[in-house]
């Protein structure tokens, strides 16, 4: 007699599938199977970097060059690697396009920034909103990073993520290009949306 049965609740990943680590992706570069700087891994998914078309590239430039008027040069660093939690860093390397330090680029010659020295990490998303406003959300989340910003380039608008618990945002809030955001350990100097986002075209 057929029985009813009741689907997972969640996804379920291929048994065949490779989830692969830093050190896999670091034998791959060793042999000449990967370019160091053109991957991003996340979550086990070496994710190929293309080019940047110009309005992500310009995008980049404008965030990266305001993170450095408001936090100092010594402070922000743009596509470097950081480290996540330590049940994340064996499968996830990420590279955010801006990120800002709360202590001095020279005190990472031996390793990578982790959750408790970043004041701010973002990206821009040009053709990867989806996935930076869910998958990495969740990976930042569940690394306690206390701000993440992700400027969205076709939107127009800017999401922050703040107050991270249990692993998830508690405060998600989206800001139009009119509107004006001031980042957490600056709360004294607010940005303009538009001015982080390439000029629209004529």
């Amino acid at each position: 007699m057929p029985q009813p049965v009741v689907q997972p609740g969640e996804h379920v990943s291929s048994p065949f599938r490779v989830r692969w680590t830093r050190a896999d992706c670091e034998g791959l570069v060793a042999r000449g199977l990967l370019d160091h700087g053109r991957y991003e891994l996340i979550e086990g998914e070496i994710i190929r970097k293309t080019g940047q078309r110009p309005p992500h590239a310009a995008a980049v430039a404008r965030l990266f060059a305001w993170c450095l008027s408001i936090f100092g040069g010594d402070l922000v660093l743009s596509q470097a690697t950081i480290d996540v939690a330590p049940e994340d860093n064996l499968t996830s390397e990420p590279e955010p396009d801006v990120f800002v330090l709360n202590q001095s680029v020279a005190a990472f010659t031996d390793g990578y920034p982790g959750p408790s020295d970043l004041v701010l990490v973002a990206e821009v998303a040009d053709t990867t909103l989806a996935f930076d406003l869910s998958t990495k959300a969740a990976l930042y989340a569940r690394a306690g990073i206390g701000e993440y910003w992700v400027v969205d380039v076709a939107g127009r608008s800017l999401t922050t993520h703040r107050d991270p618990r249990a692993g998830v945002y508690q405060s998600v809030v989206r800001y139009a290009a009119d509107e004006s955001v001031s980042p957490a350990g600056r709360p004294e100097s607010p940005v303009l949306v538009a001015t982080l986002l390439p000029p629209l075209a004529l």
